[in-house]
């Protein structure tokens, strides 16, 4: 479980966080989104120990993470991938089996499956330099998840790589929170958060705005469905709670005008995030 209780950073004069509390969940992937400067770096950046909060406390099963002990209970696939160009697939993983101190009777196995897990195999022993970028980002997973931790942190892991690889790495956050691990997941995708993410956490200017599953954040922040009907001499658009029984409704009534189009909008993360910050994911 990984816990932050009441975060305050700040870089001289600005405030990153303001008192952010926070926690992910075994068995959970948890969605961390915000718009630019609203403090996700910051937060990731406590979560891993690389970086010490002005006051509040980090955990990872109730060990700071600045401690050698939580490390081992920990992996992190950075957006900022720390690749070296002139190494193979499997003597990266080789490096970070021995840094992780997974012993020598278990580090092929443990290699093994982590390449298997991203679809790296048949590219195992192919330099890193002649990669794509989803294989990279594929790569950079593997090492995260290479010595089974409790707590992984995923940064932006999609960022740049197509749509096959971007499913890959959808795969391999289900199937890790599967197995028990609490998943952290920063993305600017919306769609992604609210297709994989058991809850999500929205953060602006350096606060927690909301947090709950997507449902959740739908009924309380996105507002109702929104209807559209055109006819040949008009157009409704309506909002409704129950956009079916409203369409029943519209139809059932007798008019001269034919009708064109239907167009139901249904509430999405984006509506609510738009709803919470005034903002977009990039602004």
């Amino acid at each position: 479980m990984l816990a932050l209780e009441d975060i305050h950073k700040g870089y001289g004069e600005t405030l990153a966080l303001r008192g952010l509390s926070l926690r992910a969940e075994p068995g959970e992937v948890l969605g961390i989104l915000g718009p630019n400067g609203a403090g996700k770096s910051t937060t990731i950046g406590i979560a891993s120990g690389l970086r010490s909060p002005d006051s509040g406390a980090a955990s990872i099963n109730g060990k700071n993470p600045r401690e050698h002990a939580a490390r081992r209970d920990l992996g992190v696939a950075p957006q900022e991938m720390a690749l070296y160009p002139d190494l193979t697939g499997r003597e990266h993983l080789r490096l970070f089996a021995e840094l992780y101190g997974i012993s020598p009777a278990d580090r092929e196995k443990a290699i093994n499956n982590a390449l298997e897990q991203v679809g790296l195999e048949p590219r195992a022993r192919h330099r890193v330099y002649a990669y794509s970028g989803g294989m990279k980002r594929r790569l950079a997973l593997a090492g995260a998840v290479l010595h089974s931790p409790n707590v992984v942190l995923l940064d932006e892991p999609t960022a740049g790589v197509d749509a096959q690889a971007r499913e890959a790495i959808l795969d391999i956050a289900r199937r890790t929170a599967a197995r028990g691990a609490a998943v952290v997941y920063c993305t600017h995708y919306m769609e992604e958060a609210q297709s994989i993410c058991d809850r999500v956490a929205i953060l602006d200017h350096g606060e927690l705005v909301a947090i709950g599953t997507v449902d959740q954040l739908l009924t309380e922040h996105a507002g109702q469905a929104i209807v559209t009907i055109e006819r040949t001499n008009s157009t409704i658009r309506t909002e409704s709670a129950d956009p079916a029984a409203y369409l029943a409704n519209e139809l059932s009534r007798e008019s001269d005008a034919q009708i064109t189009n239907i167009a139901i909008e249904q509430p999405s993360l984006e509506s609510v995030f738009f709803s919470l910050t005034g903002r977009s994911l990039r602004d």
